[in-house]
């Protein structure tokens, strides 16, 4: 297994807010300050991973620059080539083979994300043991939300509960059906509330509690230190993985990103302020963009992405209240508790669904729908694991689990009951949002059948904006913490080379090749999560490792063993004494 890691190391921590003009900001950006405190003996590596300056890791960044180059460089060369490479193998290979990986390992997530909460670990704090949370609980809520499917929801909260309406999945209900709004909700749920977001907890988890309890460098290959040892993480196959991560992180935000362009050019079509959305359009959406996530990215956490995504939340809950009082109200309201229960009701069905079940239909609704995410949430993982890592020093296991899965599993569960329970009423009245052009185009027409159309559709448009800003800010953040050995504050130049080249990537698969090369760039996404099926597999057992063992447990059971020994002794003591007294009687 390699070298033995440190068994024993909380990591020092100045408690740096209210201590100059940006207070946890500072914390963030530039990484933990030596405490003054006598706390419990660091880890050998925290000074190292925390304090030193941003070096960047050659091996790592060259690596997966020169990987992302050549893609862009095919893309360019010949996109239907990409696509068509890309298609072939997801859709002849992972997909028929390699499904049931996916469905089973994203549900064995969940159930070790609520067992490490609801046990005794639970109570292991991602820090010093007296270290408080770096944010407030609200923007900690808006920035991991934003980060992980602020944008997703703004193109499937109206799109896909009409899409599962109008074609339930095969052999379940009739498309239009009462039985199908249930499903419809049911199996949207499925898809956006426990298991992604378990997926990205695991992920997360492992990451701050080995950078801020274990004292390890901020980079995915160093959660691995207990299964392969602090060389093997710091090989070649750390390396490795770390390549992956920023690959993955890449190619995942900028399909994500062009997706949003093509929202906000459908926007900008549907209010009249343009026929339709030409490439060049879209590349300048993309262009101005990538420079304010850009300005975003480099004024810090604080400043930049708490700002966005306190901003998210604000205009997110106004575009949410407006749809349900001018919407369908009662039936929206009577959706929420409705959904909750045809959720549970359909999740062991629907945990359960594969090919081998449903036939050539079911797998094909598979790779369009449950396959595609499951794919699609692990390939962000590297991304959104370590940005909500990043955010939530401080915060014990249990609060961790808790506020990454069930809050956003809640807020998930509003927003889509609003906009999906809108939408559905609309088609099953006759306005056929299912056919109005796509993703992009669903959430433009429902809000054409609600008053305020066009100030509306622009508010719309502002907030797939700053979900594209504050995700790609994030983005590029993590890009550069995995190029820079793990630091916490990586080097600005860092994060602005990504960025741009997030920017790139998204603008030059629209320019050269429209959507053809965009779905390759997404299927090689999904591509990515293959491989990371495996290492968070890996990544669960070697976190149930460190906190087996983690100083805190292990010093409350060195104290149960101690009274458990005094005990075992007292209660030989009195058998000894009795049975004196037992002599004594008998030879009196």
């Amino acid at each position: 297994m390699g070298e033995k890691p440190e068994e024993t190391g909380e990591v020092r921590r100045n408690d740096s807010r209210g201590t100059g003009p940006d207070g946890p900001a500072d914390a963030v950006e530039h990484g933990p300050r030596g405490s003054t405190e006598a706390a419990a003996e660091p880890a050998p590596q925290t000074t190292a991973a925390s304090n030193r300056p941003a070096r960047t890791d050659r091996v790592v960044f060259g690596v997966a620059a020169a990987i992302a180059l050549a893609v862009v460089a095919w893309g360019i060369a010949s996109p239907s080539s990409l696509a068509g490479v890309a298609d072939t193998m997801l859709n002849g290979a992972v997909i028929p083979y390699g499904g049931w990986a996916f469905v089973l390992t994203a549900s064995g997530f969940v159930v070790f994300a609520v067992w490490v909460a609801a046990s005794r670990y639970g109570r292991i704090p991602l820090g010093r043991d007296d270290e408080q949370p770096e944010f407030r609980t609200v923007s900690w809520i808006a920035m991991m939300f934003s980060a992980g499917m602020g944008i997703g929801l703004m193109f499937f909260g109206v799109y896909e509960p009409v899409a599962h309406l109008t074609s339930p999945p095969p052999g379940t209900a009739a498309p239009n059906s009462d039985d199908a709004v249930h499903l419809a909700m049911a199996t949207t749920l499925f898809h956006w509330t426990l298991h992604p977001w378990a997926i990205y907890a695991v992920v997360g988890l492992a990451i701050a509690y080995s950078a801020f309890r274990k004292g390890r460098s901020q980079l995915v290959s160093a959660v691995f230190e207990p299964l392969i040892g602090r060389r093997g993480s710091q090989g070649p196959l750390g390396k490795a993985i770390d390549v992956m991560a920023i690959f993955a992180t890449l190619f995942g935000s900028a399909a994500s990103l062009g997706l949003g362009a093509l929202q906000v050019g459908g926007g900008l079509a549907s209010v009249g302020w343009t026929d339709s959305p030409g490439t060049g359009l879209l590349v300048a959406i993309i262009a101005v963009l990538t420079v304010a996530f850009v300005a975003s990215a480099v004024s810090g956490i604080a400043r930049g992405i708490q700002w966005l995504s306190n901003i998210n939340m604000v205009l997110a809950a106004v575009l949410a209240v407006f749809v349900l009082v001018v919407g369908p109200t009662v039936l929206i309201l009577n959706l929420v508790p409705g959904s909750i229960g045809d959720y549970f009701r359909e999740l062991p069905a629907m945990s359960g669904r594969t090919g081998v079940t449903g036939g050539q239909d079911m797998r094909d609704w598979l790779a369009s729908w449950t396959v595609f995410y499951w794919a699609w949430w692990i390939s962000w993982t590297p991304f959104v694991g370590m940005f909500i890592a990043r955010i939530s020093r401080g915060r014990t296991i249990r609060e961790f689990v808790i506020g990454v899965i069930a809050v956003p599993s809640t807020v998930s569960l509003v927003w889509f009951s609003i906009f999906g329970g809108a939408a559905m009423r609309a088609q099953r009245s006759g306005t056929d949002i299912a056919g109005a052009g796509g993703e992009e185009a669903a959430t433009f027409a429902l809000l054409e059948t609600l008053p305020l159309f066009v100030p509306v559709a622009i508010v719309v448009m502002v907030l797939v904006s700053i979900f594209f800003v504050s995700g790609a800010d994030a983005a590029s953040v993590v890009m550069g913490t995995l190029s820079q050995r793990g630091t916490v504050g990586p080097h600005r130049k860092v994060v602005i080379f990504w960025g741009i080249v997030i920017g790139a990537v998204a603008a030059v698969m629209l320019l050269v090749g429209g959507d053809d090369a965009l779905n390759g760039l997404q299927n090689l996404t999904i591509l990515v999560a293959v491989p990371f099926v495996l290492v968070m597999i890996a990544l669960c057992v070697s976190l149930y490792r460190d906190v087996r063992r983690d100083p805190l447990l292990v010093s409350e059971e060195e104290v149960l063993r101690s009274l458990r020994k005094l005990h075992d002794e007292r209660k030989a003591e009195r058998l000894k004494e009795r049975k004196q007294r037992r002599k004594r009687h008998q030879h009196g």
